[in-house]
C-alpha cells in the first residue's frame, strides 16, 4: 500500500445535502444548494513553511506524511488524496449590520473530511487556493501576511483553551499578488500563501441566513437536520422541540466563546454573521487584534474605526444581535418564535453568569458575589484605561500581589503602565488594591494555590499584533525563524518560559501607529 493510500478522507457533508449542478467555476448567484464543486488552482512553487504537529497528530498524519512532497502539493492546492472532493460552500450574512446577500466560500475550498482520533470527522479546508463562484471579483487567494496572522492565531487561541478552528500547514506558493493592503490606493505585490485550515465544521449563522431569504425552507430544514444529527447528536431526531434546544445550545456556546475572548483580551474585529461559527469556534481570522493597553473602545479593523461596531466592549451585544439573526432564520422551522425569544432575553443573564465567573478566575476569588464583587472589578477596568495599563500583564502580575505585599513596590515594578502614572492614578490603584486585599482575605486559598489559580487563567503570553507583524516582516525576507519560534511559544502561554520572556514585554513605542502592529484591514 501506498503513502497515499493510506491517508483517506470521506464525504460526508457533500452526500447529505444539495450540490450545485453547475460545474463551471463561473462567478454567479447560486440557488437552492448547500455548495459547488470547485477545484483548487495549482500554484507554480509551493514550499512548506509552518505546519502544527498537534493538529497532524490530531488527524492521524504522521511524520513520513508531513514530510512527503505529496503533503505539500495536496496543501498547495496542486493534488488531492484519495477521496477528497473539492467544493465551496454557499451561506449569506450581515456585514457590519447590513445584508449583503450571498457571500459563501471566495477563497477557502473545502477538501474533504479526515476522521481523526476519537473518531471525531475533521474537515480540511484550503485558504487562497484560487477562485470560486462565490469569489465575487476576487482571485480567490491570499497573501503570505494574512496566512501568518490565521495560522498562528488559530494555534494560540487554540492552546490557550478557546474553541476555534484549526490550522494544520502554511504554504508559500512561489507567487505574487496585487494587493491594496489598506485600500488606500497604494496596492503592492505580495507573496501568495496557502493556510490549511480545519474544523468539525465550517458551517456558519450565514449559511442558513440565506436559504431563509431565498425562501429555500427544505433546504433550511435539510441543513439544520444535519446539522443537529452531525454535531448535536445527544439532542435526538430533529423536531420543533429539537430546533428549540439546538438554538439554546448555540445561544450558550456563543455566550462561553465571547467570555473567552473577553478572558485573554482578543478582539475578532469583524463578528459579521458569516464569521460566526454553529459549534461556537472562534473562526474566520481576518482584521483580529489583542489588547494592548485596557480599552473597551478599541477595534484593530480599520474598515471599523468609524461605526466601532466591533470593538472589545461591543461583542457580546453584537453576538446577541447575531443570535437574533439566527433566529430569524431558523423561524420558519418553529413556527412560533416565543421559545426562541424566551432564549434570546435569558442571554444577558447566561452572559453575565459566565462573564461574573470569569472574572472571579481572574482575580483569584473561589467565588463571584455580584453585589460586591461586580462593582470591584468595573472600577479596576476603569482604572486600567485611565492610566492605559496593559491588560494582559497587569492581571499576570496581580497573582504576586498578596495579602502580605506592599502597595507602592508593586505599583512601581509593575511593568504595565504605558504612560507615567500620575499621583492621583496611583492613589486610586492604591486604594482599589486594598479593596481587594480585603476580598482576598475571605478566599479560603493560599497564596501559592491562589497564584497557581490566577496564572492558570491569566496567559503571560498572547500574540501581540506587533509580535506578528514582527514574524511577517522577516518572512517576506524569506526568514521564517520567528513564525516557527511564535509557534512554540504560543504552545504553552501560561508557563513562565523564561527562555521567551522577550514575547511577554508590552507593545513598544515604535509599534503604536504602524501599520499591522495596531490596526488592521480585511485585505488578504
Amino acid at each position: 500500500m501506498t503513502l497515499s493510500e493510506k491517508i483517506q478522507f470521506e464525504r460526508h457533508f457533500v452526500d447529505s445535502l444539495p450540490a450545485d449542478p453547475e460545474k463551471s467555476n463561473s462567478i454567479r448567484q447560486v440557488f437552492d444548494v448547500a455548495y459547488s464543486w470547485v477545484q483548487p488552482t495549482p500554484v507554480s512553487a509551493p514550499s512548506l513553511v509552518a505546519f502544527s504537529r498537534e493538529m497532524a497528530e490530531t488527524l492521524n498524519l504522521g511524520p513520513e506524511v508531513i514530510s512527503s512532497d505529496q503533503f505539500l502539493q495536496v496543501m498547495s492546492g496542486n493534488d488531492l488524496y484519495e477521496g477528497m472532493s473539492p467544493f465551496a460552500m454557499n451561506y449569506g450574512g450581515h456585514q457590519f449590520g447590513n445584508w449583503a446577500g450571498q457571500l459563501g466560500d471566495g477563497r477557502a475550498i473545502n477538501l474533504g473530511e479526515r476522521v481523526g482520533a476519537e473518531g471525531v470527522r475533521w474537515m480540511v479546508q484550503l485558504k487562497g487556493a484560487g477562485p470560486t463562484p462565490y469569489s465575487r471579483s476576487a482571485d480567490g487567494r491570499a497573501v503570505l501576511r494574512s496566512s501568518i496572522r490565521e495560522f498562528l492565531c488559530s494555534e494560540a487561541m487554540h492552546h490557550l483553551g478557546i474553541p476555534t478552528t484549526r490550522a494544520l500547514s502554511l504554504v508559500l506558493t512561489g507567487e505574487h499578488i496585487m494587493r491594496d493592503m489598506f485600500y488606500d490606493g497604494n496596492a503592492q505585490m505580495e507573496p501568495g500563501a496557502v493556510v490549511s485550515r480545519v474544523s468539525p465544521s465550517f458551517v456558519r449563522f450565514g449559511s442558513f441566513q440565506i436559504h431563509t431569504s431565498r425562501q429555500e425552507i427544505d433546504l433550511l430544514r435539510q441543513l439544520v437536520d444535519f446539522t443537529i444529527i452531525e454535531h448535536f447528536p445527544h439532542l435526538g431526531t430533529p423536531s420543533k422541540e429539537v430546533y428549540e434546544q439546538w438554538f439554546a445550545e448555540v445561544c450558550r456556546s456563543t455566550a462561553s466563546l465571547i467570555v473567552e475572548w473577553m478572558r485573554v483580551g482578543f478582539v475578532h474585529g469583524v463578528m459579521n454573521t458569516d464569521n460566526m461559527s454553529i459549534l461556537g469556534y472562534t473562526i474566520d481570522y481576518g482584521p483580529y487584534g489583542w489588547l494592548d493597553n485596557f480599552d473597551l473602545d478599541w477595534t484593530p479593523n480599520t474598515t471599523d474605526a468609524h461605526s466601532r461596531r466591533y470593538t472589545f466592549g461591543n461583542q457580546p451585544a453584537v453576538a446577541q444581535w447575531n443570535l437574533v439573526q439566527l433566529a430569524r432564520a431558523i423561524l420558519p422551522l418553529v413556527s412560533e418564535s416565543s421559545a426562541l425569544e424566551a432564549t434570546l432575553n435569558e442571554f444577558p443573564r447566561l452572559y453575565q453568569g459566565m462573564y461574573g465567573s470569569m472574572m472571579a478566575s481572574k482575580l483569584g476569588l473561589a467565588n463571584w458575589e455580584p453585589e460586591s464583587d461586580a462593582p470591584l472589578a468595573a472600577d479596576l477596568l476603569k482604572l486600567l484605561k485611565r492610566g492605559q495599563v496593559d491588560y494582559s500583564i497587569f492581571f499576570r502580575k496581580l497573582s504576586q500581589f498578596g495579602i502580605e505585599s506592599e502597595v507602592a513596590p508593586f505599583l512601581v515594578a509593575l511593568d504595565a503602565w504605558y504612560l507615567p502614572i500620575s499621583d492621583d492614578l496611583q492613589v486610586e490603584m492604591s486604594s482599589w488594591l486594598e479593596r481587594y486585599r480585603l476580598r482576598m482575605q475571605e478566599c479560603p486559598w493560599g497564596e501559592q494555590e491562589r497564584t497557581f489559580k490566577m496564572n492558570a487563567t491569566n496567559p503571560k503570553y498572547i500574540l501581540r499584533n506587533y509580535l506578528a507583524q514582527m514574524a511577517i516582516e522577516q518572512a517576506s525576507e524569506g526568514e521564517y525563524g520567528m513564525v516557527t519560534e511564535l509557534l512554540e511559544v504560543m504552545r504553552n502561554p501560561y508557563d513562565e518560559q523564561p527562555e521567551f520572556v522577550k514575547y511577554a514585554k508590552k507593545r513598544p513605542e515604535w509599534a503604536m501607529n504602524k501599520p499591522g502592529s495596531s490596526m488592521l484591514s480585511c485585505s488578504s
